[in-house]
């Protein structure tokens, strides 16, 4: 067996900048934090800050007032930062830029009357923050046919913004359709969908005509690590998105000559480690690191932060 180590792969650097924040919160302050929902989507992650004291939660109720509550990096709605205020909590943004970026551009837009659609998914935690930041004039569209059934007409005034992890091509189909529809349709300045998230994709669909099986590391509710296993999947390979190595079956493996190793932007670089040592120590694989990027981003840490 060859397995082929797909670079860049892993951390992008929202999620690096989120996690940092989260380690040097616990440093300051101890442990007795909350987090806004998962501070990333990846159950390894979660399951790390759990074990060191860390509550995640998903209603503010469930946060003492006066405690300190990180958002995540999917970014939240203005109303979850005024009921924040309410309660008295010192807050902490560890939202990714690029997800700050769109809710600006959706503020931006709404200011100047747009309808604006949203291109995204249905209850991701970044799609429900951006819908926030203007929901009166934002429509969400998850396929081109839900672009046939928006009700606005070439007349109006229409722009379109994406969630920061979908699929290149998933996105590109439906701004397609968005511009047979209404010739006159806004975009963004730059895209949406994040640097990583492209890269990844593009590392897949490069190495992944050389391979039999593809592994992507990340969680299920992870969007872009869902996304790496079905662009793997519609270029004809046995694809799968795992946790981890107690994820593996001996079965995918049976008749497999090479293997893809990725990981989603959210998943640490220690649960690409075990699945390869696995395939190292179970098949003799040999490894190949491939690299089709370099990526060079950071992201400072938020003011919150900085100034503590």
């Amino acid at each position: 067996m060859h397995v082929l180590l797909a670079n860049p792969r892993g951390f992008c650097a929202g999620v690096n900048m989120a996690i940092e924040c989260l380690e040097l919160t616990i440093e300051k302050f101890g442990p007795n934090v909350y987090v806004y929902h998962e501070i990333v989507h990846n159950k390894y992650v979660v399951e790390k800050f759990s074990g060191l004291g860390v509550t995640f939660v998903n209603d503010l109720a469930e946060v003492p007032e006066g405690s300190i509550l990180l958002f995540s990096a999917h970014g939240v709605s203005p109303e979850i930062r005024q009921a924040s205020r309410e309660r008295n909590l010192r807050t902490i943004d560890a939202t990714c830029p690029l997800v700050t970026k769109v809710h600006l551009e959706a503020i931006r837009y709404a200011q100047q009357g747009f309808n604006i659609v949203l291109i995204g998914h249905e209850g991701h935690d970044e799609v429900i923050g951006t819908m926030g930041e203007a929901p009166e004039s934002i429509t969400l569209v998850e396929t081109p046919e839900d672009v046939d059934a928006l009700p606005f007409t070439t007349d109006d005034d229409i722009a379109y913004l994406t969630q920061t992890t979908l699929s290149v091509e998933e996105a590109g189909r439906i701004i397609a359709r968005l511009r047979e529809r209404f010739p006159n349709v806004q975009s963004p300045p730059k895209e949406d969908i994040c640097y990583a998230t492209t890269n990844r994709q593009d590392a897949v669909k490069q190495l992944a005509p050389r391979a039999d099986v593809v592994l992507v590391l990340g969680s299920q509710n992870s969007s872009n690590s869902r996304r790496l296993e079905e662009i793997g999947q519609d270029l004809g390979c046995s694809a799968y998105l795992v946790d981890g190595a107690s994820d593996l079956r001996p079965e995918w493996f049976e008749k497999a000559e090479t293997v893809l190793v990725t990981a989603g932007a959210s998943a640490p670089e220690v649960v690409v480690r075990e699945c390869v040592d696995y395939l190292v120590e179970t098949y003799g694989a040999t490894l190949e690191e491939v690299t089709i990027r370099e990526e060079q981003v950071h992201f400072p840490l938020p003011k919150e932060l900085r100034t503590a």
